[in-house]
């Protein structure tokens, strides 16, 4: 009897495990994801690069300053122009789209506009903004947490059921 509670705990913490494997599987599928926007600073009417790697599909990219852009697949990149009525200083999110998964870029409209139709690159006046990738980026909380309780739930179950003395089990 006792082979019994321990091949039901063993197949329980398999199946807690193998439940907790697509999460996992598809945040290593994401993580290889990475997108940018270069510059990251331009003027009203200029024209930026979209970059977009580990994508083994075409990548479709939106934004609310410039028209929807398609990189196709086997290209990194593509380029889009800024609308000429962006707002200077307006920072504007730019949507990398890679079949499911998605990633975000931000854009900062530099002064200029109509009065200014020659595109050039405006340096950044604050410092690189890092941290946001890594093995961290991406992952959902929600979905960190409903792993852990399918874990921690199936270790329980299986501790208690290994635990069970033979005269519970109605033998």
């Amino acid at each position: 009897m006792r082979v019994i509670g321990v091949a039901s705990a063993a197949l329980l913490g398999v199946s807690a495990l193998t439940l907790t494997a697509p999460a996992a599987h598809a945040s290593s599928v994401s993580s290889g994801f990475r997108v940018s926007v270069l510059p990251t600073t331009i003027a009203a009417g200029g024209q930026v690069t979209l970059r977009a790697t580990g994508c083994e599909q075409g990548v479709f990219v939106t934004s609310g300053v410039f028209d929807d852009v398609a990189i196709p697949r086997g290209r990194t990149t593509a380029t889009a122009t800024v609308y000429w009525d962006a707002k200077p200083g307006a920072v504007y999110q730019v949507t990398f789209h890679c079949g499911t998964f998605w990633q975000n870029a931000e854009l900062t409209i530099a002064g200029g506009g109509r009065d200014h139709p020659a595109h050039k690159p405006v340096t950044p006046q604050r410092g690189v903004q890092a941290g946001g990738g890594g093995s961290v980026a991406g992952f959902d909380l929600q979905e960190i947490g409903l792993g852990a309780a399918l874990v921690a739930g199936s270790l329980g179950a299986a501790y208690r059921i290994s635990r069970r003395h033979p005269d519970q089990d109605g033998a």
